[in-house]
């Protein structure tokens, strides 16, 4: 279970960049299609909400991949 736990860490922290660059990608396109300040707003808030999140996935997956959570 601990080997898992280990495997899976390295999955949170590849996982963490990825979506944050995905997000970024996405938000661009969506601002670029309708360039009104509604739609900036909308998306600089999903950005802003969701970077602090995916940097806790990428630490969460550090620790899990360092053993913290070993038993």
């Amino acid at each position: 279970m601990n080997k898992l736990k280990r495997i899976l860490g390295l999955i949170w922290i590849i996982t963490g960049p990825v979506a944050i660059y995905y997000l970024i990608k996405t938000g661009a396109g969506e601002i670029a299609k309708k360039p009104v300040i509604d739609t900036k707003i909308q998306w600089g808030v999903f950005i802003g909400i969701f970077i602090p999140i995916a940097i806790g996935f990428v630490i969460f997956g550090y620790y899990s991949w360092k053993g913290e959570y070993d038993v």
